[in-house]
């Protein structure tokens, strides 16, 4: 457990976010009760909910992500019914300290391969990948938390249809201050159909493995 805590400060460290002490994967597991209910008890996430799974997500990301929550920046007018219930939900959050013991908690749980549920051309879907999306994920959509840019692989697949679908209608990404936000509603428009979308999705799940 000592380990995993100065894992998580290390990595916030690195990414240049502000880490207030060191995270408390004890105090995140008894601030992810009320998640539970949505993202289920191992952050496996829940399609019928619109909760993705967290699991494979670097820690720094999903405080950052709450953060936006929290502040306005994601779930505000026009965001889907989800993302709104979500800035409820990070505003319980005392601070910035509570989310990074959310976080720590979510990375300590067990990280299964997610359900595919999306088929789409692989080869198709790598060529995409790779001209507008590795150079900011990684190769293996690992992410880079030195650009602000999440882990994909070992997301569902269905909520990264979703999220390409936000940002190319601007559901997502439209906040003025949401930078990362606004270069993914470029990426996302530069992809030519859904049929794309789905190509490139598939390519990504291909790679949890």
């Amino acid at each position: 457990m000592r380990l995993m805590t100065v894992l998580v400060t290390l990595t916030m460290l690195l990414s240049g976010v502000k880490a207030t002490a060191e995270s408390s994967i004890e105090a995140g597991k008894a601030a992810y009760a009320v998640c539970a209910s949505c993202h289920g008890d191992q952050a496996q996430g829940n399609e019928a909910l619109q909760a993705p799974r967290l699991t494979h997500l670097q820690p720094v990301y999903i405080a950052a992500q709450l953060q936006k929550f929290k502040s306005g920046i994601r779930g505000g007018t026009g965001s889907s019914p989800a993302a709104m219930q979500m800035a409820g939900i990070a505003a319980t959050l005392a601070d910035e300290q509570a989310m990074h013991d959310v976080a720590a908690y979510i990375v300590s749980l067990d990280n299964t391969p997610a359900t595919v549920t999306v088929a789409g051309d692989l080869v198709m879907g790598g060529d995409y990948y790779n001209q507008f999306c590795g150079a900011c994920h990684g190769a293996a959509a690992e992410g880079n938390p030195a650009l602000n840019s999440p882990a994909l692989a070992g997301a569902g697949d269905w909520y990264l249809m979703a999220q390409l679908q936000a940002f190319r209608e601007g559901t997502r990404g439209r906040h003025p201050d949401d930078r990362t936000g606004k270069q993914m509603r470029a990426m996302a428009g530069v992809l030519p159909s859904e049929q794309a979308m789905r190509d490139v999705v598939a390519f990504i799940t291909s790679l949890q493995q």
